[in-house]
């Protein structure tokens, strides 16, 4: 889902020179970025507790339990997340993240556990008559979040006015009060968004940007705690199970609650 800028590709390459490791006593530590239900966001458990859940969390519980390790969970913005990753601040990423040529410079990838819905382009209900093709977008402001593909493809729209935020919950309040147009987003994201706000809707002109690539866990360049072999192996089993279709039921059911909270990137890791 995410495109890394020149200046974060070299602070990312400068600081895997000096990484130091980040797991300690048997945890397994995920970098992600809360803000994206129902992939990742926290909820008040059963005692009142803020915790993680989601099905990148989910994914992530299932690879650390197959490693037999325990998940810590740190968030973060997600544009910061890569850099993180190479100063050896976690040992893996999980964030609806693809796996790009720009990315691989920066980090190497796992197999894919999970291809998602295709990108949909989010407006306003009232105005959505006007958006059946991208060419319609000329002229207008469009979000998406910072140092993503969906960022990529804005700028690649013709005389379309990119506007960049790095949480996607400002994106979508900046849509809702008629601050932007319109919002690009993962296509699952979308879909939870136009449910939950009966004033947005997905644009017909969805159906011309094509496929979703699928997500991967990212790790260190080089994979210097050899973690790959191991998580690969997870996502292997997951995938013979099936267990990302519970994954996404259990995530779904929480945010149709009303669970879900809307997140800073500086949330208190889980305990």
């Amino acid at each position: 889902m995410k495109k890394i800028t020149a200046l974060v590709l070299t602070l990312i390459m400068a600081f895997a020179v000096c990484a130091v490791p980040a797991s300690a006593d048997g945890k397994l530590i995920l970098g992600t970025s809360a803000d994206y239900a129902p992939f990742e966001f926290m909820y008040a458990d059963e005692n009142g507790e803020m915790v993680y859940g989601g099905i990148d969390i989910d994914v992530a519980k299932y690879i650390a339990e197959d490693m037999g390790k325990e998940l810590q969970v740190e968030n973060m913005s997600f544009d910061y997340l890569l850099v993180s990753l190479a100063k050896g601040d976690y040992d893996m990423v999980i964030a609806c993240m693809e796996s790009t040529e720009e990315r691989l410079n920066a980090a190497d990838f796992s197999d894919p556990y999970y291809t998602d819905v295709p990108p949909m382009i989010l407006v306003k209900k009232d105005a959505a008559d006007s958006y059946k093709t991208l060419a319609d977008l000329s002229g207008k402001n469009v979000g998406a979040q910072t140092a993503t593909t969906k960022l990529d493809m804005v700028n690649e729209m013709e005389g379309v006015n990119a506007v960049a935020l790095a949480n996607v919950n400002d994106l979508v309040n900046e849509l809702v009060y008629d601050k932007i147009d319109a919002v690009l987003l993962d296509g699952a994201i979308a879909l939870e968004y136009a449910k939950t706000n009966p004033d947005l809707v997905v644009a017909e002109a969805s159906s011309e940007l094509g496929e979703a690539a699928p997500y991967c866990v990212a790790v260190a360049k080089g994979d210097p705690k050899g973690l790959l072999p191991a998580i690969n192996e997870a996502i292997a089993k997951m995938t013979e199970e099936d267990a990302v279709a519970s994954f996404i039921e259990a995530a779904d059911a929480l945010v149709d609650s009303g669970a879900a909270e809307e997140v800073s990137a500086d949330a208190p890791e889980e305990a």
